[in-house]
């Protein structure tokens, strides 16, 4: 059983669970389990080039983007499980738990987050009927977005990234996945409005 288990690798997924491995010293965290399935291979991210992202060197690639940050999340926060190699078939929700089933296994969690691409090639069984025109982009472009209230779905629900509705802008996409890691931290402090940052030791 997972805590929260967020489905797709590119930035918004992997900034999600960058922000939910690193409040694992906290009290309200320090027990919940957390996993990604690492979706990557669609992502919008592969064939990207950057030039205009703050903190990141002009010329670094979305491809160099995916790699560093499993490498990332892996070295930083080893407790959070990267599901490699998976692709998710349906969610289904049952009394408050979502079960994700996958072409290899099947995965319990009480909270699932959606981070995939905005693309009319969505098929996961038990979200289509959330899907809608993406509100910012061009009808021609056929984009999707999952049906949210500030990235929620319903409970337990969560979508982030350019499903969300968002722009496809690389910080736009992290933004949208840190979003969603603090709402999640949020919940699970209480209802008590929470933030995650280190800060240099004086």
């Amino acid at each position: 059983m997972l805590d929260a288990l967020i489905i797709g690798g590119g930035a918004a997924g992997m900034q999600c669970a960058l922000v939910l491995g690193s409040a694992k010293k906290a009290p309200y965290a320090k027990d919940k389990k957390v996993g990604i399935v690492m979706h990557q291979k669609a992502s919008h991210l592969q064939s990207a080039l950057f030039n205009n992202v703050l903190g990141i060197a002009p010329g670094t690639t979305g491809a160099q983007i995916l790699k560093e940050g499993k490498e990332q999340l892996a070295n930083l926060y080893p407790e959070v499980l990267q599901i490699e190699n998976e692709k998710v078939l349906s969610v289904e929700e049952k009394k408050g738990i979502y079960t994700v089933i996958t072409n290899k296994k099947s995965y319990e969690a009480k909270i699932i987050v959606v981070a995939l691409g905005y693309t009319d090639m969505f098929d996961i069984d038990g979200l289509k009927h959330y899907i809608e025109p993406h509100a910012l982009s061009p009808a021609d472009k056929n984009r999707i977005q999952l049906k949210n209230n500030n990235h929620l779905i319903t409970e337990g629900l969560y979508v982030a990234g350019t499903l969300a509705g968002g722009r496809s802008q690389f910080a736009i996409a992290a933004g949208s996945g840190a979003q969603v890691g603090t709402d999640i931290l949020t919940l699970w402090n209480g209802g008590k409005h929470t933030k995650v940052h280190d800060k240099i030791a004086e």
